[in-house]
């Protein structure tokens, strides 16, 4: 059962944070909130007991030097290490939130890892792409169609995949935690009390998170496969898996400039957000003060990797 549930988590990881965007961004993880501050990470988490369990430290400096801080190529670079960063904090949101008797062991993790990298594959690689080109052989459809049809395949399982889900009590934890995390940076980045009663108040939709990131990769990718071409199964799905680090560059950089503008940005971005509706729940009191726990300690932390813990309510 541990290992399930975890799978589904690493799945849905990629798709629960806000991007890295100065001052603050955040991320969904087990029974708490991960935020990142203009420097450094902070990590809250609600243990068994009550107590809230801090750390922070600092962030990776290879992204802004070299060809890593140039456009698109900085997409996928903050891509791999807002993963490597959200692994690190979900093996450690689940060792305090399970307690020490049932932690998820490091063979556990590696299992479930590779278990959610092939049901990504899968799901919303193969699967998409077999169904389109069975479809465009039986109807007689064009290349660009077989393309389009299947980017809205792909967008269609993702969306059922999380619905489904999204029954399972567990999970719904973790969204009531990635709603309580986007009511937190809405109402930092409006200047507002940060207290749970007066974070309460504000929206738990945010223009810049990882689920309206997907259907834009969606559309980025319809363009992108489509230029390549046809071919046999085999190349088709290589040449999508070798072309995902453009695809996510581009979409990152879409999505940068659209949260930039209160313009076009805004109305080309509104219909991505409704997807947030899905992925997000309204979060208590209480796991609003652990994402306020967590931005509190991104933008002040500690010294380097020392744990605190905090009293709850």
């Amino acid at each position: 059962m541990k290992m399930i549930i975890a799978v589904q988590r690493i799945i849905l990881f990629a798709f629960l944070g806000v991007p890295k965007r100065i001052p603050v961004g955040g991320q969904a993880v087990i029974e708490g909130v991960l935020m990142k501050g203009p420097e450094h990470w902070g990590l809250a988490v609600r243990e068994p007991g009550g107590s809230i369990w801090l750390t922070s430290w600092l962030g990776s400096e290879w992204l802004k030097k070299g060809i890593w801080k140039y456009p698109v190529i900085r997409g996928f670079a903050t891509m791999v290490e807002m993963m490597r960063i959200g692994m690190r904090a979900l093996s450690k949101s689940a060792e305090i939130s399970l307690g020490e008797e049932d932690k998820i062991s490091p063979l556990e993790m590696v299992g479930a890892v590779a278990v959610a990298i092939f049901a990504v594959a899968g799901l919303f690689v193969a699967l998409p792409m077999l169904v389109s080109e069975y479809l465009t052989s039986l109807l007689g459809l064009s290349h660009l169609s077989k393309n389009f049809m299947e980017g809205i395949l792909r967008g269609i399982i993702f969306v059922g995949y999380i619905a489904l889900i999204g029954l399972w009590k567990d999970i719904q934890q973790v969204f009531a935690y990635h709603g309580a995390e986007h009511k937190t940076i809405n109402a930092y980045e409006n200047d507002a009390e940060l207290t749970p009663e007066s974070v309460a108040k504000f929206s738990r939709i945010h223009r810049r998170c990882g689920t309206s990131f997907l259907l834009v990769v969606i559309f980025v990718s319809i363009i992108v496969f489509s230029a390549i071409g046809g071919g046999s199964i085999l190349w088709r799905i290589g040449s999508r898996v070798l072309l995902l680090p453009l695809v996510i560059g581009l979409s990152y950089e879409f999505i940068k400039s659209a949260s930039d503008s209160n313009t076009w940005g805004l109305y080309c971005i509104k219909p991505a957000l409704s997807l947030q509706y899905i992925t997000t729940r309204e979060p208590s009191l209480d796991q609003i003060e652990v994402a306020l726990a967590a931005l509190e300690v991104a933008l002040n932390p500690q010294p380097a990797d020392e744990e605190q813990r905090r009293g709850s309510r």
